[in-house]
């Protein structure tokens, strides 16, 4: 039932948004008393706590399946970008500035989370680029990494829209791309960009 739960609220917050959704709306969603869903979580506050660590999970263990098909690190870069293009598909604004504007504690704790994750994947991208030939050996590491990130996170803690927001971030992914890419690079860029708008 909990697991029922934290899934009928992740589709009901990413649709009407993390502050409009009460208790009782999930609980109509679901067809149960509000009294059950305080059984498992003793308040709003904590069900979206909960809701967040499975999201955190759901995408540490998008980027374990990506990683695990063994592609070059720009076809990564996109194969990532495309999967988490479907999350948050029926939200209007995106969910982390909604956590941020309302519920700065919960977004403070899961976001060190994030950092981390999205840090040492794209770390791990970047080093595995230069061994590969894809990425210019002379970068700054570290730099590129937290300006990837920056400009990433500073989009998703905006009040764009998702349809903004997904042009955006390919944006910003060929900007990164093309920053610190070889000729070699540029070459297997340029073939993504091609698959994707063929």
């Amino acid at each position: 039932m909990k697991d029922k739960i934290i899934a009928t609220a992740t589709e009901t917050f990413v649709k009407l948004g993390v502050r409009s959704v009460t208790m009782d709306d999930i609980a109509q969603q679901m067809g149960i008393s509000k009294k059950t869903i305080y059984k498992y979580f003793k308040n709003k506050e904590a069900l979206i706590t909960e809701v967040a660590q499975v999201a955190h999970l759901e995408i540490r263990e998008v980027i374990s399946d990506v990683l695990s098909q063994n592609l070059n690190p720009i076809a990564e870069m996109f194969e990532v970008r495309r999967i988490f293009k479907g999350f948050f598909l029926g939200a209007d604004i995106s969910p982390v500035f909604q956590l941020k504007k309302y519920y700065p504690e919960i977004y403070e704790s899961i976001i060190l989370r994030e950092r981390e994750t999205y840090y040492s994947y794209t770390r791990e991208n970047i080093l595995r680029g230069i061994a590969g030939g894809y990425y210019r050996e002379d970068l700054e590491i570290e730099n590129a990494v937290q300006f990837y990130y920056t400009l990433i996170y500073s989009l998703h803690e905006s009040d764009i829209s998702q349809t903004q927001l997904r042009d955006l971030e390919r944006s910003v992914l060929i900007y990164h791309l093309r920053a610190i890419s070889t000729p070699e690079g540029i070459k297997e860029l340029d073939r993504q960009l091609t698959i994707e708008n063929p």
